[in-house]
């Protein structure tokens, strides 16, 4: 066998090294020559460690690595990597590896070739402790290749998604008293860095097993909290991925997540590109289920450190305002600037977690929160900060609903009755329907009816009627059932058509929603409570209501309603338990007043 490998060496290996050592200029000779090269030791079995001229051979192949020139660089690292180097030249050929692959101009070049096959070599093959330095090289040459769709496309059909979270693994089976733990972090930021490229791709979220990635995703986060470019990654890749629901239930399974998230919101406070990773990962954890919003607000100091981001951006946001304000002319701030973006993702929280009833009732409590709340709605207007002051006006309107002992709501709700009206008068639909369903759970008390009638928002509140869109015209009726508890506050709805209004929203909605209809029937039976005569209550449009209150507690119309069968099922049941009953004794009530 040595003699056959002698053989071949002078004659087919040494005229090729030979041709390799004049180093003439021309590089595409030098590249012929490498292929060439390449081809031979495969034939004659001489690629990996057991070839006895080895040494010669990479003696030969180093020396041409300074020749500044990719393709040949290409050419070079292919056959260092196959011929199995290990320690300082196994660094340095993936150097050379990273140095190709980072040149935008070799895209090309390296799409149509197989060194990503050899740099999977290294990462599959490699011992991690023995050889970290040379694995951050290959995982950063991966990474600038991840970025490109075609080689994103073939590295995960090679199985690279295996290959990334078995790696993961073995780092995160490495603690942090043991020796290699701090070395390891560079290779984790390249590692998670590529995942999270690989986490926008559809084929790579297939292969990516939300059981096996995310804990182990956890498991690194937890244990490199004091990493802040590690953590910057790690959340990136689980912001990423929490927007897919398989994703984002395994991360509401692992049972520390809250944990760690809480811990490094304290920790980093004020670093925003991680913070609002964060809490835009906790905004879609409180989105899924009452569980996830229980487990969150359990965790030991939940909601002080919300209050505290809350606090902090508020005055980082305060204080931006103030410096622009100062410098007029100048360039004006973005839209929504840093601090905004992290109150409006933090407020989306807030919004989420008051949706439970023991959460959403505690919250209504907390004095400093719900004060920051109606502060946000003083300081923005809905024109400067959309998205922000209409969030806030949701958590205040979900905060509104609770009707709880000490509520801060309840305490500070002319207030925010004042502040509300502001938004009313904007040009803003989606601001004035917050307005006026926050104005729904207020005007339960009487104050806040009083504000209304003073103020003379139930014109306005009459006139969203007419906008025939049921998200407006749900809240606006809210409002007038309530205004209508008082019996001195009646007679406002036929002063300003608000009957007519309500007769015609029946008529537009009937049988597609009963819940609006039941509303209705409900304000016109305050309304009429102590009614002499029908025209003297109802005007011209009496038999217009009759007419339409006796087709509605029609069962065939009532069943005609929806063609989805579960659908038609549920809204039977609340006909005839919520509207039927109500509709009845409208009816019957106008009936017998009626000449």
């Amino acid at each position: 066998e040595w003699e056959e490998e002698d053989f071949f060496w002078h004659t087919r290996i040494l005229p090729i090294l030979r041709e390799l050592e004049k180093r003439e200029d021309n590089i595409e000779h030098l590249c012929l020559a490498c292929t060439k090269l390449h081809q031979a030791l495969g034939d004659g079995n001489m690629l990996g460690k057991r070839f006895k001229r080895r040494n010669i051979l990479l003696k030969t192949l180093y020396k041409l690595v300074d020749i500044d020139s990719d393709p040949l660089s290409l050419k070079l690292a292919k056959i260092i990597l196959a011929m199995k180097v290990d320690g300082k030249n196994l660094v340095s050929v993936c150097k050379l590896a990273f140095k190709i692959c980072r040149n935008e101009n070799n895209y090309f070049i390296i799409q149509n070739d197989t060194l990503l096959d050899y740099l999977l070599q290294v990462l599959w093959n490699e011992d991690l402790q023995t050889n970290h330095e040379a694995l951050v090289y290959c995982m950063a040459a991966l990474k600038v290749m991840s970025e490109k769709e075609a080689l994103r496309l073939k590295m995960v059909s090679k199985g690279a998604i295996e290959m990334f979270l078995e790696l993961m693994k073995q780092i995160n089976n490495i603690k942090e008293h043991d020796t290699y733990f701090s070395k390891l972090g560079l290779l984790l930021v390249q590692l998670t860095a590529t995942l999270r490229i690989l986490a926008s791709c559809a084929l790579a979220r297939r292969q990516l097993s939300p059981s096996a990635a995310i804990p182990e995703l956890c498991v690194a986060l937890e244990q490199r909290s004091g990493d802040k470019d590690v953590c910057i990654w790690i959340v990136s890749v689980l912001s990423k991925l929490s927007t897919y629901n398989d994703f984002c239930a395994a991360l509401a399974d692992c049972s520390r997540c809250y944990i760690v998230f809480l811990a490094l919101l304290n920790k980093y406070q004020k670093q925003q590109d991680l913070i609002i990773r964060i809490i835009f990962i906790l905004g879609n954890l409180t989105a899924r289920n009452d569980q996830s919003r229980e487990q969150f607000f359990k965790e030991k100091e939940s909601v002080n450190t919300l209050t505290s981001l809350f606090q902090t951006y508020y005055e980082l946001d305060l204080n931006a305002l103030t410096w622009h304000h100062d410098r007029k002319g100048e360039n004006q701030p973005k839209y929504p600037s840093e601090a905004e973006d992290v109150l409006i993702k933090l407020i989306r929280v807030l919004a989420n977690l008051s949706i439970h009833p023991r959460v959403g009732a505690a919250l209504a409590a907390a004095h400093p929160l719900v004060g920051l709340l109606v502060t946000v709605l003083e300081y923005k207007s809905v024109d400067a900060c959309e998205e922000l002051v209409i969030n806030a006006a949701t958590t205040i309107n979900n905060l509104s609903y609770y009707q709880v002992e000490n509520s801060a709501v309840q305490e500070k709700q002319l207030h925010i009755a004042e502040m509300l009206l502001k938004l009313l008068m904007s040009d803003n639909m989606d601001a004035v329907v917050e307005a006026v369903r926050v104005f729904g759970n207020l005007s339960q008390h009487h104050e806040i009816r009083d504000f209304i009638m003073q103020k003379k928002i139930y014109k306005f509140v009459i006139a969203l009627l007419d906008s025939k869109d049921r998200e407006v015209c749900f809240p606006a009726c809210g409002v007038l059932l309530n205004l209508t508890v008082d019996e001195n506050k009646r007679d406002f709805l036929m002063e300003e058509g608000g009957i007519g209004r309500l007769i015609d929203c029946l008529q537009d909605f009937g049988p597609a929603d009963w819940q609006l209809s039941c509303l209705i029937c409900k304000t016109l039976w305050n309304y009429s409570e102590n009614m002499a005569s029908t025209a003297s209550c109802f005007g011209g449009n009496t038999n217009a209501l009759l007419m339409l209150l006796t087709a509605l507690l029609d069962e065939e119309v009532e069943l005609e309603c929806s063609l989805d069968k579960d659908i038609k099922d549920c809204q039977r049941v609340y006909w005839e338990r919520e509207f039927k009953p109500v509709a009845e004794k409208l009816l019957d009530r106008i009936q017998s007043h009626h000449s």
